[in-house]
């Protein structure tokens, strides 16, 4: 069947579907621009584009292997494919697999690009490069001071200071539809105009990929309040910040003050500095990000919440002197990692023909807004691989991203990639022994539009992986449906989210305590255990926590557990530093943050060997200490137990340890998304009363006595309804 002859599955109503198939019969609908539209591409056979569930892909004759075997991991369904011819100069075909998988493919470099939110301004240059140089002397954390200045909002009278860049996107409440480039009609002028070469107003700007900066208000000669954009389509959620400064004055002292955060504490008050690039000492002293500022306060301030006036606001603010005159700068919350970013590194590991070889890259799903899911598959092919093929490996998922503002989990993916993908023994011995799925970036909608924790439905992913709603969540949904399929192929001995925390400091890890299965007890320990002694200068494991709590159900790290998956954990890097060993008070470069993802390979080759005497004595090591923290609870309550073997551990609950899990400030499910609460409450406004029996009788009372046509007064009238009669709808 030709594609103009197809009969696709895009239409959302009886009345498109007739109108199409009406249009399609004197010729003027061939359905080629909806699926364009939609997809961005036209397969040669239409049924390949139908939203068929994963399971019922899965019945080809043609990727079933023979009965009652066991397939082995280079067997598995995602390894296959049937794809089709690429052509170089269309977009109109797509290398297509099954289950809803894409090969990547170079070759239409236009269907890489952003696509943005049609109602969001994008600058023709949204595309900002940053080099990645290490600093030459470890960065300190900052000394907080009492006395340092807190400034009241001015602001907040619109009569006081000059609003000198304003940006906030006007939308219908909800995402509707995308675009490469977003808004059609371009960027207006947002910022102020210089006046002459004596004007010293700083000219800021935000709308590029990432940035989210929505107005600055002037409120002094070298002062300005900042306001952050919230997560797009919300009114909260703002932590995140990313934006550029021009036309600054070098060796000024500049005072930057952000006023509309939500959270109460922040690392800002524990040493934490903002960061500062300089487009100047970067092209000509190879100087990348640098932490900078002084007088730096995080504290309370005069504003309430826009959806809540009885919630406070806080403010971040720091004073600084620039390097330069007549250059460009950025401040950024943490290192910035951009889809883009993330699509060059893809290209670099398909176009290198060794890595191409355990690395197979292909698109799990597409966002809201088209944006491409990437999920990457390592592992030894068979024909490089010394483990028989009887053998089978173990399987490991690990994903990042999830909260579009956490930057240093993509910088801690990254450093697990270049190890896992590297030619060193161990990282070879990794390839033998396991199958990765890699999901390196699970919000690009949310890292494209610079929002801090949501999708561009409004909402938390990470509440959401027990949803059944696959167009409103499609990453989380196809998430967790490759992993049901992949713990059906093979044994899934590890799941971890990587994420970032605004109010601890070092690295831990969130996992789920096995207190139902008693020979299983304690053992979701042994892996945080042993990352621990192999970072000792950043990984904390007093901080790891295991309570599984209510609010955290929906989260990808309890769903994957309640799937089976007793090793399943959420990694946590601080946005600031160390307090661990000889690295206290060093603030994390992208190096740090890279080494993590190095770690928590090794600490994996660790707990997979076949030996089990270092599992043992680490198993021994967290008894042991556990005890030593029952026994000083004990005491404290007066009661003291003979020995330590008295205690028993079996009537330990994590839900008595500290159940501290700051940074988080979002409900259980966090809500429908934004376009189904709208439809939600729209239904209400309209939903009418019941209607009486067929008999309706209606008394009248008339009393207009100056009236000479009026009916007497007190006359009753009774209406029949005789036939069933069409319902009237109040005029809207």
């Amino acid at each position: 069947m030709e594609v103009g002859e197809s009969n696709y599955a895009l239409l959302s109503s009886p009345y498109d579907s007739f109108m199409q198939k009406h249009l399609q019969h004197y010729g003027y609908f061939t359905g080629r621009s909806e699926v364009v539209k939609k997809y961005g591409f036209v397969p040669s056979k239409p049924q390949l584009i139908t939203h068929s569930s994963d399971s019922d892909s899965s019945s080809s004759d043609e990727e079933q292997g023979p009965p009652h075997r066991r397939r082995s991991p280079h067997e598995h369904s995602e390894y296959k494919g049937r794809p089709l011819i690429t052509d170089p100069k269309t977009a109109f075909r797509q290398n297509r697999l099954r289950c809803g998988l894409y090969l990547r493919s170079q070759n239409d470099e236009s269907s890489f690009e952003p696509r943005w939110p049609t109602e969001i301004e994008v600058l023709p240059e949204s595309r900002v490069r940053h080099i990645d140089v290490q600093p030459k002397q470890p960065e300190l954390f900052n000394k907080p001071n009492p006395k340092d200045h807190m400034p009241y909002v001015r602001s907040a009278d619109e009569d006081n200071g000059r609003t000198v860049f304003n940006y906030n996107p006007e939308t219908c409440g909800y995402y509707m539809r995308s675009r490469i480039g977003g808004n059609r009609d371009g960027c207006r002028q947002a910022a102020v105009k210089i006046r002459d070469s004596d004007d010293t107003t700083v000219l800021f700007e935000s709308r590029f990929e990432s940035g989210n900066l929505m107005k600055a208000v002037q409120v002094g000669e070298f002062e300005y309040e900042l306001y952050l954009r919230y997560d797009l389509y919300t009114k909260r959620n703002t932590q995140w910040f990313y934006f550029r400064l021009q036309n600054t004055q070098a060796n000024k002292r500049y005072r930057f003050t952000i006023v509309n955060f939500f959270k109460s504490s922040s690392l800002y008050s524990n040493g934490m500095r903002p960061l500062m690039y300089s487009v100047h000492d970067a092209d000509n002293n190879k100087i990348g990000w640098r932490r900078w500022g002084e007088e730096i306060v995080y504290y309370r301030n005069n504003l309430t919440a826009p959806d809540n006036p009885s919630a406070n606001m806080y403010s971040l603010t720091w004073t600084c002197k620039f390097p330069n005159d007549n250059d460009t700068y950025y401040f950024a919350h943490c290192y910035p990692y951009t889809y883009s970013d993330l699509q060059d590194y893809l290209n670099g590991i398909q176009g290198d023909r060794i890595k191409s070889q355990y690395c197979k890259q292909k698109v799990l799903c597409r966002s809201l807004a088209g944006n491409f899911v990437y999920m990457l598959t390592i592992t030894s092919p068979p024909a490089l691989s010394p483990v028989p093929e009887q053998q089978l490996k173990k399987g490991v998922v690990i994903s990042a991203r999830v909260h579009p503002g956490e930057t240093n989990s993509s910088w801690m993916m990254k450093g697990l990639l270049d190890f896992l993908l590297s030619d060193s023994a161990d990282a070879k011995l990794l390839r033998d022994t396991f199958v990765f799925k890699i999901i390196p970036m699970l919000n690009p909608d949310g890292v494209i539009v610079g929002n801090y924790r949501c999708s561009l439905s409004g909402r938390d992913l990470n509440r959401n992986y027990k949803t059944i709603l696959k167009d409103a969540y499609p990453t989380i949904w196809h998430t967790r449906e490759m992993i049901k399929r992949f713990m059906t192929e093979i044994e899934l001995v590890l799941y971890c989210d990587f994420h970032g925390h605004s109010r601890k400091q070092n690295v831990f890890i969130y996992g789920c305590e096995n207190k139902h299965l008693p020979k299983e007890r304690l053992k979701e320990r042994i892996f945080p255990a042993m990352f621990g002694k192999n970072d000792i200068s950043k990984f904390s494991y007093d901080s790891c926590r295991f309570k599984v709590q209510k609010s955290k159900e929906g989260t990808g790290r309890v769903v994957m557990w309640s799937m089976g998956i007793k090793n399943s954990y959420t990694l946590e890097a601080t946005f600031c530093g160390s307090t661990q060993s000889e690295q206290t008070g060093h603030q994390f470069t992208t190096r740090d943050f890279e080494s993590i993802g190095y770690h928590f390979l090794d600490s994996l080759l660790d707990y997979s060997d076949p030996d089990p005497t270092k599992r043992n004595r680490i198993f021994d090591e967290i008894e042991n200490d556990l005890r030593q923290s029952i026994r000083l609870k004990l005491l404290s309550r007066g009661i003291n137990p003979t020995s330590l073997s008295d205690i028993d551990l079996d009537q330990f609950s994590s839900d008595e340890d500290s159940s501290d899990d700051a940074g988080s400030d979002s409900s259980a499910d966090d809500g429908l998304p934004k376009h189904l609460e709208v439809i939600a409450a729209a239904k209400v406004r309209l939903k009418k009363p019941r209607k009486q029996p067929e008999i309706l009788k209606v008394s009248k009372e008339l009393n207009r006595k100056d009236d000479k046509e009026n009916i007497d007064k007190n006359k009753t009238v009774t209406l029949t309804l005789t036939s069933p009669r069409k319902p009237s709808f109040p005029n809207i």
